[in-house]
């Protein structure tokens, strides 16, 4: 498993798509940025060169599937494409071609753990997977994927992820059920999502599905949540109220939660 030799071919993947998109330049940025954050989860527990190296290799290509989707739609929204399920696709059922997963990594040992791994990546929970170290590399990447996304809300123009601006979203209400959900500590379903201060409370939620006390760390040590939430000039009277309760709930979580990974 050779990952330098996997990053020349993704770029290679890359000569398909428009790198001068500013939706695409995000992506590729964010694709290496999840490398990154792997990698630094993978150290922080200790974990095998083996399994640190198949960390990154998942990184890599997790996100595969988007730059098809930014292609066609120009739109991360997920009602536009199952972006993990296209890049599972693309990966390891490209008949009658050769499936690309090869290009990447020409043993097939990991195929299984790298395909789960990618396909539920984005999924609203995570479930249904029963081996253990398959498990650990789905928990890796979706925890990598959130902190990454972390230092894109706070680096990328609004109008890039949310198509919409900062003053529009801090103008706009909290949705009743999403409302809620923040506040019982949830995630966000997609289908919540109505007005554009929903889509930012959305992100916020994600730190609730945390799988590691060294994600939070790094959650911690960036100060990620107090700088992400003071990007929106919350002029809504009531959203602004929300958003005060909001910062205190998830600093405090990000402070003593999960001793362990999570059940």
């Amino acid at each position: 498993m050779d990952f330098y030799t996997a990053k020349t071919q993704f770029n290679n993947y890359l000569k398909d798509y428009d790198c001068h998109n500013d939706k695409i330049r995000l992506k590729i940025v964010h694709t290496y940025g999840v490398v990154k954050e792997s990698a630094d989860i993978a150290a922080r527990m200790k974990l095998s060169e083996e399994d640190t190296s198949l960390a990154k290799m998942i990184a890599l290509l997790h996100d595969i599937g988007r730059f098809e989707q930014l292609k066609q739609f120009d739109s991360f929204l997920p009602d536009t494409m199952d972006h993990a399920a296209y890049g599972v696709k693309i990966l390891f059922d490209n008949a009658p071609h050769q499936n690309l997963i090869r290009n990447f990594i020409p043993e097939s040992d990991f195929d299984e753990i790298i395909r789960i791994s990618i396909a539920k990546h984005s999924d609203f929970k995570l479930d249904g997977i029963s081996d253990a170290r398959t498990l650990l590399h789905a928990k890796i990447i979706r925890d990598a994927d959130k902190l990454d996304n972390c230092r894109v809300k706070l680096e990328d123009r609004l109008e890039t992820f949310m198509d919409t601006s900062a003053e529009e979203t801090g103008a706009s209400a909290i949705s009743p059920k999403v409302r809620d959900s923040i506040l019982r500590h949830e995630c966000i379903l997609s289908s919540d999502r109505v007005t554009p201060m929903d889509y930012w409370i959305s992100y916020l939620a994600y730190f609730y599905d945390i799988n590691f006390r060294e994600s939070l760390d790094i959650i911690e040590e960036q100060n990620y949540i107090p700088k992400i939430i003071a990007r929106i000039p919350y002029t809504n009277p009531e959203t602004k109220e929300v958003m005060k309760r909001v910062e205190e709930e998830l600093i405090e979580y990000a402070r003593i939660g999960l001793i362990s990974s999570c059940p």
